[in-house]
């Protein structure tokens, strides 16, 4: 913690007017958006606070698994729990849409996501649905690390 009071910014679903915000975010946190569209949105959460968006994260739903798209938390915001709030609760949506195992791929927070339950797996294993995802097949580098987490 930095030493500011902690405000709980509002986490909701992504809107399409979000678009250009959660671009600016991905951006700046140097994460994928090349794929990432205003239909996509439908599946993202974003945390506001005061009128700004501050945090997003993004779910891509593939039956019964689904991929963690993209946490991203505005610098200011870090270090006060935001990221650990947006993840849990991409995998209460995740839960309820009948998502059993989440996966993601990161390059840079594979600690983080650890200390919240997922492990990593070889990426050889990962199920063809997450294989078939521009995330897997492009957007993120072979030397990215893929994590599950089993939600059921």
């Amino acid at each position: 913690m930095n030493g500011r009071p902690v405000v709980a910014p509002d986490i909701v679903s992504a809107s399409a007017s979000d678009l250009e915000d959660v671009v600016a975010l991905l951006d700046a946190g140097k994460l994928p958006r090349g794929d990432v569209t205003a239909d996509l949105l439908a599946h993202y959460l974003v945390a506001q606070e005061r009128g700004a968006l501050v945090g997003v994260i993004g779910l891509e739903p593939l039956g019964r698994v689904g991929l963690l798209r993209s946490l991203a938390v505005a610098g200011r915001q870090r270090g006060r729990g935001l990221g650990i709030a947006l993840t849990h609760a991409l995998e209460r949506r995740a839960r309820e849409r009948g998502i059993v195992d989440l996966y993601l791929l990161t390059t840079t927070a594979d600690g983080f996501f650890a200390k919240l339950g997922y492990r990593r797996v070889p990426r050889a294993e990962a199920p063809p649905e997450i294989q078939g995802t521009a995330e897997y097949r492009e957007l993120c580098s072979e030397s990215s690390v893929l994590m599950v987490r089993r939600l059921g």
